[in-house]
C-alpha cells in the first residue's frame, strides 16, 4: 500500500494541473468569445455603414456626408482587420490551453490506471498467500486427522 501510497500524492499533483489547465482553457475559450463577439459587431456595424453609404449614393447628398461615410466605414475596415489577428491569436492560445488540458488529461489517467494495476496486483498477491496459507491448513488438519487415525486404530 505504500507504493501507492506516493502514486496517490503524485495523481493528486497531476489533478491540480489538469484543475489548472482546465481553468486556463476556459479562460481562453472566454476570451476568444469577448473578442470574436466584437468582431461580430464591428461587422454588423460595418454592413449598416456601407448599407447607410449605398444610400447616401443613390440620393443627392453634400459630399462631406459621403466623404464622413467613406471615412468610418475605412475606419471599421482597420479595426476589423485588427480584430481579426486578435481573434487569431486568441484562437491559437485557446487551442494551445486545449492541448495542455489534454496532456495534464493524458498524465492523470496514466496514474489513475497505474494505481489501479498495482491494487490489483498487491490483492492478487494477498490473494495468492491467502490460498496458500488455506492450502497449508487443508494440509496440516489432513495430517493431523491421519494422525490421529493411525492412532487410533492403534490402541
Amino acid at each position: 500500500m505504500t507504493e501507492t501510497a506516493a502514486l496517490t500524492k503524485v495523481l493528486h499533483i497531476r489533478e491540480n494541473e489538469k484543475d489548472h489547465a482546465q481553468k486556463a482553457y476556459q479562460t481562453s475559450i472566454d476570451q476568444f468569445e469577448n473578442v470574436a463577439t466584437e468582431l461580430y459587431e464591428l461587422l454588423r456595424k460595418k454592413e449598416t455603414a456601407e448599407a447607410a453609404y449605398e444610400q447616401c449614393l443613390q440620393k443627392p447628398v453634400p459630399i462631406n456626408k459621403v466623404r464622413e461615410q467613406a471615412d468610418y466605414i475605412a475606419n471599421l475596415t482597420e479595426q476589423i482587420t485588427d480584430l481579426q489577428n486578435h481573434v487569431q491569436r486568441a484562437r491559437n492560445n485557446m487551442e494551445t490551453k486545449h492541448q495542455h488540458l489534454s496532456q495534464a488529461y493524458v498524465e492523470m489517467k496514466k496514474f489513475e490506471k497505474l494505481i489501479e494495476k498495482r491494487q490489483r496486483d498487491s490483492a492478487a498477491v494477498v490473494k495468492k498467500q491467502e490460498e496458500a496459507a488455506m492450502d497449508e491448513m487443508s494440509m496440516q488438519q489432513y495430517m493431523s486427522q491421519k494422525t490421529g487415525e493411525t492412532y487410533g486404530t492403534e490402541i
